[in-house]
């Protein structure tokens, strides 16, 4: 008997590619148009300009908010952040990884994954012991297992949500 059978076979990426931090205004555009479809619904008084401008801000910045993309060639595949709030309800929590947000086309390659762990490091690497999120509850397996651990549900802005930690260090 094939001891593979009835193991899930991960995707492999049809891209390689590389993660850096947002560092020239190339992308953003694409970005904030990704990131405004994605999550307007939590701010909707936001505009596709204003998270441009929000993103603009951070090229070049050392510190936190910090924006990181997935890059194969010239095609942006993907973004993850390291801010200091993301609920103004926790304020009690920082720093928070957020906008992790893969193109559609290009999911269940690792991409996600890899821009989650990226941000551990770099969180890691700035002092941060523990880091925080928050999701949708349907997307909670995606970062159990990457290791992140469920603190609480919580209504936020009229949506269910669930704030998760991990252990930078």
């Amino acid at each position: 008997m094939n001891a593979d059978l009835g193991k899930k076979k991960k995707r492999k990426s049809r891209h390689k590619f590389t993660i850096s931090k947002l560092s020239s205004t190339e992308f953003i555009p694409t970005l904030a148009m990704w990131h405004h479809n994605q999550w307007a619904y939590l701010n909707p008084g936001d505009s596709v300009e204003q998270r441009i401008s929000s993103l603009t801000s951070e090229c070049g910045s050392d510190g936190i908010p910090k924006t990181f993309v997935a890059v194969s060639g010239n095609t942006l595949l993907g973004s993850a952040s390291l801010i200091p709030h993301d609920m103004d309800t926790r304020m009690d929590l920082s720093p928070w990884l957020a906008s992790v947000f893969v193109d559609p086309e290009n999911r269940k390659q690792g991409i996600g994954a890899a821009l989650v762990q990226h941000v551990i490091k770099e969180a890691a690497r700035l002092g941060y012991q523990t880091i925080y999120l928050f999701t949708e509850p349907d997307t909670e397996v995606f970062y159990a297992r990457l290791g992140w651990s469920f603190m609480e549900r919580t209504e936020y802005r009229g949506h269910q949500e669930v704030i998760m930690a991990i252990d930078t260090m």
